[in-house]
């Protein structure tokens, strides 16, 4: 029953955990595809054209392993991941905070910039003054009440407003669908570096906590959770995909037509290209969109990784320091942009990052997921998501070695 499966949120509306379940879809989802995604697969696809495909493929699958092992073994312990890393081992889940906030922080340099970027694209403000209006937005969402149920509905509309671009998009432009099939399942060269970055850009580092911590902090904990982890996390590695395609397949048409996108900014080359200045315009306003909700998720599941409270008491004291830690998130983020700027860089390079970080968080939930302390005695781990799991460990750490080997 769902009554089992869910507690009272800290605001006082109740929810049913499916509605907990969906707004973890959509936040962890949208926090997947934000300024780092459009800026790393238009830049794959101007640069591996149809095989960039087999790196998408790729990462739906690692998502989907990696997803429902994490989402599982949160739910059912009830228990943040860095309190399941401080279990397994003493200052371990200070180290995966340190990695995961840190990895957060500067992808939020570029979702503030993002954001700014798209008001500039929209209505001709300064990215610098755009990215002040976006980030005062979204300290405004999360400090009006009830904030984490208007997050969740910011995220869903935002999300409509992507995927509707998206399909205008696809709708002016040639697909070369045939081109593209071929190459996702026979690619004629495999790139290990694309494959770690968007590895990284869609389940890397925070946001592959995101959801598991916004189910439990909607209160869906335990084995009666289980439903709802399975279709939270499936819905939202598939609204995600379904995203990080439709933008592979425009960027593929523009690109295979005899365009050469612009480095600086070949996401907005496609849509320039593709729709002349009304597409351009589409693009601010796809990237204000996108960045957003990944400053909503990455702030969100950045912040979370500071609560180590195992008791109500020590939860409503973290819950009074929230917006400040909020707030100071949010501010850093978007000061940092404008002492620094080069977002499209910082997104790229901390996706690539954040690939590195992914076989390390993974494999610590993997080993908490053994420990009955942790688990309770009740719930045995799928032997299957175990074994992927430890798999895409294997493969995600290979590759991440391959890619600093041929960097550096």
């Amino acid at each position: 029953m769902e009554s089992k499966a869910i507690v009272n949120e800290t605001a006082p509306q109740k929810r049913s955990a499916r509605s907990v379940a969906m707004g973890a879809a959509f936040v962890m989802a949208m926090a997947a595809v934000g300024p780092g995604f459009l800026t790393q697969t238009a830049t794959f696809t101007s640069k591996l054209g149809p095989n960039f495909g087999f790196a998408i493929l790729a990462t739906i699958v690692i998502d989907i392993i990696v997803q429902l092992n994490i989402w599982r073994i949160i739910t059912v312990s009830g228990k943040h991941a860095q309190q399941i890393a401080n279990e397994i081992f003493p200052g371990l889940g200070y180290f995966l905070t340190f990695l995961i906030v840190v990895g957060g922080f500067f992808f939020n340099i570029g979702n503030v910039a993002g954001a700014g970027l798209g008001l500039n694209v929209l209505f001709g403000i300064s990215p610098e003054n755009g990215a002040v209006l976006a980030a005062i937005f979204a300290i405004v969402i999360f400090l009006v009440r009830n904030a984490l149920v208007v997050m969740d509905h910011t995220v869903q509309v935002l999300a409509v407003v992507k995927i509707a671009i998206l399909i205008y998009i696809l709708s002016v432009t040639t697909v070369p669908v045939s081109s593209a099939l071929t190459h996702t399942f026979a690619p004629t060269s495999i790139d290990f570096y694309s494959i770690v970055t968007i590895v990284g850009g869609t389940v890397g580092g925070y946001i592959s906590f995101s959801g598991g911590h916004r189910l439990l902090e909607g209160g869906v904990r335990g084995k009666e959770g289980l439903k709802y982890v399975n279709e939270g996390a499936l819905t939202g590695i598939g609204i995600a995909s379904v995203i990080r395609i439709m933008l592979f397949l425009a960027g593929l048409a523009v690109v295979m037509a005899g365009h050469k996108l612009n480095a600086l900014n070949p996401a907005a080359d496609i849509f320039k290209i593709a729709a002349g200045n009304f597409g351009f315009k589409f693009f601010g306003l796809l990237l204000f969109a996108a960045g957003m909700t990944s400053i909503l998720g990455s702030t969100f599941t950045s912040v979370s990784f500071l609560n180590y409270s195992n008791d109500a008491a020590g939860n409503q004291k973290f819950e009074k320091a929230r917006p400040i830690l909020v707030l100071a998130f949010i501010v850093l983020s978007t000061l940092f942009f404008y002492l620094i700027g080069k977002p499209a860089q910082i997104l790229v390079i901390v996706g690539a990052v954040n690939g590195l970080i992914l076989p390390v968080a993974l494999g610590i939930l993997l080993i908490g997921a053994s420990k009955t302390k942790i688990m309770g005695m009740a719930y045995k781990h799928p032997i299957l998501l175990s074994v992927l799991g430890w798999i895409v460990v294997a493969f995600m750490t290979f590759s991440g070695v391959e890619t600093l080997i041929t960097t550096f």
